[in-house]
């Protein structure tokens, strides 16, 4: 790939400070570089057309915990870990709202719910008798009042099949992530900040006082600082750091008549959710039935994790209600040996804020945010 004289003065001659990844961890690192640095030139590079991981290919749960989920962790972590994890999450999710307001990513504050089957008993009976003393250790942190209860009646308003009971979380809700990527890229663009689409990292060499990187495409650019923030693809330029991908299966419905279900919904330790967008379905996940298979960042369909979700949503969320499936597509995670992000210098001029756990929605713009202050500290 050539370039003119006219194309290197304009737009990448002296980079102050390059973004790896244009997700939402990558473009708040952006702005926030941008907005303590205004002189800097501040270059976001990205190897999509659009970003390519997991930021507008989730399913948009503004979420921080599940009871099950914050039990489970309980039994393997100290409690101070798990609470700090939770206000990560919580405190990212009021980040990303005043970074771009509700109404720019169609926040809706529907809660969530949790689903417990009838072979499910002894689970729920357990998580019950947790549930005032999580409200008690979360209060501080989201200033909710009993933010976890029991909701059974709710098994017949959805019209769900075979479930026992459900324990809302009234502090979750859900957004339209398409929106808040807009939203995000209009407030990088206000910035001058300039993405540059197409550009698929493979390699980087540190010479003097630069990095220089290398593209798929033959093309390589030059920057002083370099952020790389691509979560489940961090491994091809981190090889040596704890994050591997996991990619997660995605369907939605066309829209389905009637349709009495609303809020997001988490079910099998949160292994498989769903939600209502509009008058539809939006079901995903389900890779703990193949984590070899699932262990990829290969943007590929698995018919038999696809099929598994197809039959829980059609015994289980929509039984006797006739439906078809509008779109099929995979997002990738980043996940490593905790639920902790990995914010770090790898060396004198490179540094990461990765590994997001499957809550990048939660704590994206805070990881961001804290990526670029280790860079700017330097």
């Amino acid at each position: 790939m050539q370039l003119s004289y006219w194309e290197k003065e304009s737009f990448i001659k002296n980079i102050d400070a390059l973004v790896i990844g244009s997700g939402l961890v990558g473009l708040s690192a952006a702005i926030h570089i941008k907005e303590n640095h205004p002189e800097w030139h501040v270059v976001v590079a990205e190897r999509g057309v659009l970003p390519t991981g997991a930021s507008t290919k989730n399913a948009g749960f503004t979420c921080f915990g599940s009871v099950t989920e914050i039990l489970d962790d309980l039994t393997t972590q100290p409690i101070e870990f798990v609470m700090e994890t939770i206000e990560m999450r919580w405190n990212g999710l009021q980040k990303l709202q005043r970074r771009i307001g509700k109404q720019s990513m169609n926040y809706k504050n529907w809660g969530s719910y949790e689903l417990f089957r009838d072979q499910d008993s002894q689970i729920l009976a357990e998580s019950l008798a947790q549930i005032d003393k999580l409200n008690h250790l979360i209060k501080p942190i989201t200033g909710i009042p009993n933010v976890f209860s029991e909701q059974k009646e709710y098994c017949s308003t959805f019209g769900f099949n075979g479930i026992k009971s459900l324990i809302h979380n009234k502090g979750e809700g859900q957004i339209h992530t398409g929106m808040m990527m807009e939203a995000l890229i209009n407030i990088a663009r206000k910035h001058n900040i300039l993405i540059l689409n197409g550009m698929d990292v493979i390699s980087m060499d540190e010479t003097g006082n630069r990095v220089d990187l290398h593209c798929r495409s033959g093309f390589s650019i030059s920057a002083e600082r370099v952020l790389i923030a691509t979560n489940g693809f961090a491994h091809r330029l981190l090889p040596d750091v704890d994050v591997r991908p996991a990619r997660n299966q995605v369907f939605i419905t066309h829209p389905i008549s009637g349709l009495s279900v609303k809020g997001c919904f988490h079910f099998d330790r949160g292994y498989i959710y769903f939600r209502n967008v509009d008058d539809r379905i939006l079901i995903g996940g389900a890779r703990n039935i193949d984590l070899d298979g699932e262990t990829s960042d290969a943007l590929k369909i698995n018919p038999h994790i696809q099929d598994h979700l197809y039959s829980f949503l059609s015994d289980t969320i929509l039984p006797g209600k006739d439906f078809k499936i509008d779109q099929k597509w995979t997002g990738i995670l980043g996940v490593g040996q905790t639920k902790r992000p990995i914010i770090q210098q790898i060396s004198a001029r490179v540094y990461c804020a990765v590994r997001m756990g499957g809550m990048g929605v939660a704590i994206g713009s805070l990881v961001g945010e804290k990526g670029a202050e280790i860079l700017l500290k330097n």
